[in-house]
């Protein structure tokens, strides 16, 4: 059995609470990625099945949130959103912190910040990434966006691993553009699930079937894959029980980092 996921912070790791909702040890720094931590019920056309396996105060301090977009309460609740806002730092795309106000930070597509590292070494770079939230051929929104606008998040620095945070994006072909840009990537975060909502492009997926997250994996080179955003929700139609075989037939079981939500996938040095 993993390490379970507490107050205490790790050199280097990384895991999955429930959802989306990633808490991320990296250079001193600890990061919350789409916090959800709602009791299970409906949320509006959404149903909540599981609980976070860890709540905001077993998660203890967080020096910033990483929010993919505030428009969906799968990836943000009123819980997530109160934890977020409490929060020193909030990063998101450019739509979501016009909704989220307060100490948010709106990031477009490429655009790059720095953070001082808590551990004394210098900076830290988050750099936002695109995502596509839908199909490619899908209605675009007012802004432009399919199924609103989402971005992902790339974590660097000097002696430290690359890590991919995919946010809700379904394409392959913008995870090769990311590979191109911002790779090599040490460890990719993917939301999979396959979510579909039935209302919305007929049904088809909203984030990256096992298949296509599989094939992300191999475009990106990535060295260890974590799933998230595959259960704990109603509207996500695929979960563990498709990811693993669709990795293994692709030959890339190896770079799988698996396990139960609220213990650490992956746990040990930055360098």
């Amino acid at each position: 059995m993993s390490e379970r996921i507490s107050s205490q912070r790790q050199e280097f790791g990384i895991g999955v609470i429930g959802g989306p909702t990633t808490v991320v040890d990296i250079a001193g720094l600890r990061f919350v990625v789409d916090p959800t931590f709602d009791e299970p019920g409906p949320h509006a056309y959404l149903t909540k099945l599981e609980g976070p396996a860890v709540d905001e105060a077993g998660l203890g301090d967080v020096d910033v949130v990483l929010v993919s977009h505030a428009a969906h309460l799968d990836n943000l609740d009123v819980k997530g959103k109160e934890y977020a806002l409490a929060a020193k730092t909030v990063l998101t795309g450019a739509n979501s912190a016009k909704l989220l106000g307060a100490n948010t930070r709106g990031l477009e597509a490429w655009d790059t910040i720095t953070l001082p590292r808590g551990d004394g070494g210098g900076d830290l770079t988050v750099q936002a990434v695109p995502a596509e939230h839908g199909p490619a051929d899908g209605d675009r929104d007012d802004t432009g966006y399919i199924n609103s606008q989402v971005i992902g998040f790339v974590l660097s620095g000097t002696d430290l691993p690359t890590v991919y945070i995919s946010g809700d994006n379904a394409s392959v072909r913008v995870a090769a553009e990311i590979a191109d840009k911002a790779g090599p990537i040490d460890v990719a975060v993917l939301f999979a699930g396959a979510a579909r909502v039935a209302a919305k492009f007929d049904g088809r997926p909203l984030t990256l079937t096992s298949e296509r997250a599989a094939a992300v994996a191999a475009v990106l080179g990535a060295k260890t894959v974590l799933p998230a955003h595959i259960q704990g929700w109603a509207h996500f139609s695929e979960g563990i029980d498709t990811f693993k075989p669709a990795f293994d037939d692709a030959g890339l079981a190896h770079v799988l980092a698996l396990a139960e939500p609220g213990e650490w996938n992956v746990v040990g040095k930055q360098s």
